[in-house]
């Protein structure tokens, strides 16, 4: 069989990179004769910078840069293409996992450490950079990430304001870095993979969905809303563009539609950059019997945009069918059925907690995947 290998990582057991090594070296032992593609993946969450570098045999960099507490961590971003893409994870140096659960604040943290990310890259002189923005500690907007780029947030009295979504609170004027400046941010392709569609602010805006996660109680709930809507209006006031109904804007805190209105950046689907980014579509010219992918969980939301179900999608427009190596899943067939997966397979094979699982996840991959193949070879042969 010739078998494209596309995982995405297992979150907090197993990599897409180990998801491959662990097929291929499996494969090659027992069925050698089989050919095979391997290519870790991921839709623009976490492992989203490992996946791309390590598939396309690019690089890390690492930086200090200010977290979202304002104070030093370290974060990295990947180079890819030589050196002309960078992939960033703004969860890298904003995200929640970042900030202990007792020093959670979202009227405090800060997305400027994002924007150090990206001011690094664009001083190495990237031509697209490529941003994941899940995971996020913040709900400032990305004011944080402007004023790192060199935009001036200042409240009425011309000073600058507060880190966090305080800052929103206060904020009367942006000024947009010198011209030489901004003309090169204007000229960098910048994609976010953006894989929600909620506006910035309002019922279905990014406080009122996600800043409770961050720490927020009621009431800071309300009084981020309106940081969020002062902040559009100062957008279209100060910089004469409109982010108050953008989908997406309200994603990371409101960082897509500050990416939008100060790069120039676009959003869109995980999926649809990494299929770019990796060529995808090349590969499935190539004949293939099968596909092989991975998810820590299929839900219902996976059905809107997540690898497992987009890659299945594409192979089955080529007639390939496609099966998936999940942790749990909460789909049925008749939610697969148009997909072109033909069977999701749990890695868990008996009584287990969940930390058991994850920390046996490499050994409980390798059985399932040898049953599976097994039945396949057998079947075919």
């Amino acid at each position: 069989m010739k078998i494209l290998i596309g995982p995405d990582s297992l979150k907090d057991s197993v990599s897409a990179n180990q998801f491959c090594h662990i097929a291929s070296e499996l494969i090659t032992t027992y069925w050698p004769e089989d050919e095979l593609i391997t290519i870790p993946l991921a839709d623009g969450g976490e492992g989203t910078v490992e996946a791309l570098v390590e598939g396309t045999q690019g690089r890390f960099i690492t930086l200090d840069v200010i977290g979202p507490l304002g104070i030093s961590v370290k974060a990295r971003y990947g180079l890819i293409h030589n050196d002309e893409v960078a992939v960033i994870e703004m969860a890298e140096a904003s995200g929640l996992q970042l900030v202990p659960e007792h020093l959670r604040n979202p009227m405090k943290t800060t997305t400027f450490g994002t924007g150090e990310l990206i001011l690094d890259a664009i001083s190495k002189g990237c031509k697209k950079i490529i941003i994941g923005i899940g995971g996020s500690a913040t709900n400032d907007a990305g004011i944080g990430m402007m004023q790192a780029l060199g935009y001036k947030c200042l409240d009425v009295n011309e000073n600058d304001v507060a880190f966090g979504g305080e800052g929103l609170l206060k904020l009367h004027t942006i000024i947009p870095p010198n011209e030489t400046q901004t003309a090169l941010y204007q000229s960098i392709d910048i994609q976010v993979a953006c894989d929600v569609s909620n506006p910035l602010f309002g019922s279905n805006g990014a406080a009122y969905i996600y800043s409770e996660q961050k720490g927020a109680d009621p009431k800071m709930i309300k009084q981020l809303d309106q940081g969020l809507r002062n902040y559009s209006d100062c957008v279209k006031k100060s910089l004469n563009i409109d982010i108050s109904t953008l989908p997406g804007g309200g994603a990371a805190g409101g960082l897509g539609a500050s990416i939008f209105a100060s790069l120039n950046g676009e959003l869109s689907q995980g999926f649809d950059i990494i299929r770019q980014v990796v060529g995808l579509d090349d590969f499935f010219s190539e004949h293939l019997d099968l596909v092989i992918t991975a998810e820590g969980q299929l839900n219902h939301q996976s059905l809107n945009g997540k690898l497992p179900i987009e890659l299945a999608k594409l192979a089955n427009a080529y007639n390939i069918p496609t099966i998936v190596l999940v942790g749990s899943t909460e789909l049925s067939l008749d939610d697969l059925k148009e997909t072109g997966i033909i069977g999701t397979f749990s890695i868990v094979d008996g009584p287990m907690t969940l930390s058991e699982s994850m920390d046996n996840g490499e050994q409980l991959i390798k059985q399932t995947l040898h049953n599976i193949l097994s039945l396949l070879h057998n079947m075919y042969k």
